[in-house]
Order: structure tokens, then sequence, then C-alpha cells
């Protein structure tokens, strides 16, 4: 028994010595988090934004440090994995029909500062505006995988709304604040399978009623109002729904602000001052600031900017999808052997979703280098992810680099560990068969700028952004 330290050793060194041999780029030596001393959240808003005009507030994790109010509910890993996969899969099968019938491309700013907790989960990234005029403060989720935003509003009891930090939004204290007559062409251009539209209050006004993928619904009152993103840059007529019903998993926030491509979203509805573009940056850690921002950086047209582009992909019938096509896998320097046609059905990318869904093929390419490349730690049974590792007693651990080279050229190195591990697991999973769709998740996304440009039809990366 006193060989086998010994063993190990010897076996680990070697591990060490082939894996930086072979390709020095091609791996990173991390401490994991069981032996790292825990940095102390700052939660101040600085960040580094370079070249553009910004106006910033703070956007947090839920649950972390920094968040500006603390759910009654931190969930367990296995419930953040069900909630990512319910999420995923409600995304994937909202587009897949379309997907399906289609196989061709479609070829001054506002900055927003952003931290994220300890604990990730689907649709946890938080951020304060102001609603109304005098403008009342309102901690919302972001959501480019939805495109209505809505807050609660009073009157709405215990029974109708669920717990929230702040006071409810009181649209009659708002003079700015007006309902959407019912009999309009923005309550009719309101799509009625999405958004359940209709007429409400005696028929005097627009309803919307949303049901989202884990469960969740809202109703109440389609209506205008001014928002506040910083003091004073200000969104007029921003249009919203204020909720009067909600039901689901849901606490302590008050509402959501929807990024998708659709005419009600945030980006849409201020296209004609930042251009209907906009980028953010998802931190490492708790203790990491990022940023949202509305606009196009204007360093982006540029070589020097740091960012690589992919055309983005749009689909029939689905505005809200941001898309891009894959065309690669990179796993320690070295490019998988993934046959194209694996990512012919495209890759979401979403905010909202935790772990990466690969397709069948490209999935268990990646998985078998992965596990061949992380040989030297002991492999756990399977549980809510299928490649998670005990690192106890391991005061390093080489972890390879994971890249994504996308149709056009644009290659991305995935931070590591916070781009590739989450809770020592691989930060990926199975989707489907390969002629479906996947989806990028925000754990892949740690510390890269993500620009979805519309208007130029392109999708833009940027390495170490926060």
């Amino acid at each position: 028994m006193a060989a086998y330290p010994l063993l190990l050793f010897i076996v680990l060194c070697s591990y060490y010595y082939v894996a930086h041999a072979g390709d020095e780029h091609g791996f990173v030596v991390v401490q994991p988090k069981s032996s790292s001393e825990p940095k102390q959240a700052e939660c101040s808003a600085s960040f580094s934004v370079p070249n553009r005009a910004a106006v910033s507030m703070p956007l947090v994790h839920r649950h972390g440090p920094c968040a500006p109010s603390k759910s009654s509910h931190k969930p367990s890993f296995t419930e953040t994995i069900r909630r990512s996969r319910a999420r995923a899969n409600y995304l994937m099968s909202r587009a897949s029909s379309n997907a399906m019938a289609s196989t061709r491309d479609d070829d001054a700013n506002v900055t927003i500062p952003t931290r994220l907790g300890g604990a990730v989960d689907s649709l946890e990234y938080v951020v304060t505006v102001g609603l109304g005029t005098p403008a009342v403060s309102q901690i919302v989720l972001i959501d480019t995988g939805s495109d209505l935003s809505w807050v609660q509003c009073a009157p709405c009891n215990s029974t109708s709304c669920y717990p929230q930090k702040d006071p409810l939004f009181d649209p009659s204290k708002s003079s700015t604040y007006a309902p959407i007559p019912c009999h309009t062409d923005t309550c009719r251009d309101l799509i009625p399978n999405l958004y359940k539209n209709g007429c409400t209050d005696g028929g005097a006004h627009c309803g919307y009623r949303v049901e989202y993928g884990d469960g969740s619904k809202t109703r109440g009152v389609y209506s205008n109002d001014t928002l506040t993103l910083t003091p004073g840059v200000t969104v007029e007529d921003f249009r919203f729904g204020c909720g009067r019903d909600q039901l689901g998993p849901n606490d302590r926030f008050d509402g959501l602000i929807g990024l998708g491509g659709a005419p009600e979203s945030l980006v849409v509805q201020t296209a004609p001052v930042y251009g209907g573009a906009f980028s953010y940056c998802l931190p490492a850690t708790n203790s990491d600031a990022g940023f949202l921002t509305l606009g196009t950086p204007s360093t982006a047209a540029n070589t020097s900017s740091g960012f690589v582009f992919t055309p983005m992909r749009h689909l029939p019938d689905d505005l809200t999808s941001y898309m891009v096509t894959l065309a690669g896998i990179s796993v320690g320097g070295r490019r998988l052997d993934i046959p194209a046609s694996a990512f012919r059905g495209g890759m979401i990318i979403d905010s909202g979703t935790v772990v990466t869904g690969l397709p069948e093929t490209a999935y268990n390419a990646l998985q078998r280098a992965f596990r061949k490349a992380m040989a030297a730690y002991p492999l756990l049974p399977h549980g809510d992810l299928d490649t998670c590792y005990n690192f106890t007693g391991f005061s390093n651990v080489t972890v390879p680099k994971v890249s994504f080279t996308f149709r056009g050229g644009a290659t991305v190195d995935l931070d590591v560990p916070n781009g590739v591990l989450l809770n020592d697991c691989l930060a990926f999973t199975e989707s489907g068969p390969d002629v479906g769709l996947g989806i990028i998740g925000n754990v892949n996304q740690r510390t890269l700028e993500v620009l979805y440009d519309v208007g130029a039809a392109k999708v833009g990366f940027r390495a170490g952004a926060c």
C-alpha cells in the first residue's frame, strides 16, 4: 500500500509532462475549488470596456453575494441542471420545426456591469432598472430566449403574485404610465400563439399571457411607460407587461427583461438609438465584474478589437432565437474528428441555459477526448452530468482547453476552468440526434464578450473581456 501514493505521483507527473510537452497551449493547470481560497466579493460596478461611450448599472447573479436581494431558495446542483435541461428542451422544441425547414444562413452605446454569483441557474442574471415617473427600482431577470418584458404590478395579493424585495410597481402612481388599448395595431401585433393576447378590463385594454418552459406564467395588461436604464438614460414609451397574476418557482425578483429578436424585446424597441445590437460578458466568478451593452462597440469593425465573427442564422417564424453554426471542436489543442453534418442543425446561443447541449456525434467525440485527457483523475459515477471528477487531495489539476470553431473560421477558446467545468463536471450534455438543434449555455460563455449584431447578421466573440 505504501507504494501506491508513489505510483500515483509518478503517473500524475508523467501525465503532466506529456500534456504540456505535446502542446503547451492545449492545457491549463488550475487549483480545484476545494483547495483554493475563496475570494471576497467586490460588488462595485467597476469594469473596463474599451473605446465606447458607456452608461452602466450593476447586473448580478440572483443567488450571489452581490445580489440586491436574496432568494429564499437557492437551488441545488440537481435542480439547477433539471431547470437548465427543461429550458433547453423548450427552446429547441420551439425552434426545431423551423430549423428542420431551413438550411440557409442570413448573412452611441449603453454599458451595464454584471456579476456572477456563487451558483448558476437558469434565468438568474438580474439587473436593477427604473420604471415609471418617478422611476421605481425594479430587479428584473435578463433573458435572450424571450422577448416580452414584464414586472409584477399592484394591486396583486399573495395568491396572485410571488414575494419580491421591492414594492410592487403601482401604475397609478406613474405620470407616464398608459395601458395599451385592446383594439389597436400594437395589441394585435402581439403574436396570439406566444402571448395569448386579447382584451381585458372589460374589453378596454390589451391583455397578455406568457407561459415559460419551466412552467412559470405571467398574465396582465400590455402597457407603456418610461424605462430608466441609469439616471439620465431612459427609454420613452417602453412596452411591457404589467403583471397581475404570476405563477411558478419565482421569488424576490420583480420581473423580466426580454433580449430576444422579436419586436417586443428591449433590443428591438431601442434599435432606433442603439442599432439593434447588444453584447454582454458573463464573469467567471462572483468577485469579477462583467457588463451588458446596448449598441455595437465602436471598435467592432476593426481587426484590432479582438472580436472574431461568425454568421448569425435566422429561422422562419422564429424571430426570438439567436443561432450560429459550429464547424468544429478542439480538446487540448487538437481538432476532433467530427463530420460537418453533425452540426447542420445549428446552435442557439442562450443566456439562461446553463450547460451546453451538443448533437449526439459531437458530444460523444468531446466526451471521449475530454475523459482521455483527464484520465489521471477519478471519474465519479453518473449523476446530474455524466463526466464529473473527484479532485479531493489534488492541489493542482491539469485541464485541457476546449475550443469552438464556428462557420467562417472564427475560433474561440473557452475559459479554463470556469467555462469548461461546472461543479467539477464537464459543462456539456447531449441534445439529441445530429439533425436537431443544439444550444450554447452560459457556462461556456463566461469571460467572453458575446456580441449580437443583428443588423450585420453576425455574432462576435472577444476573449478575456471580463
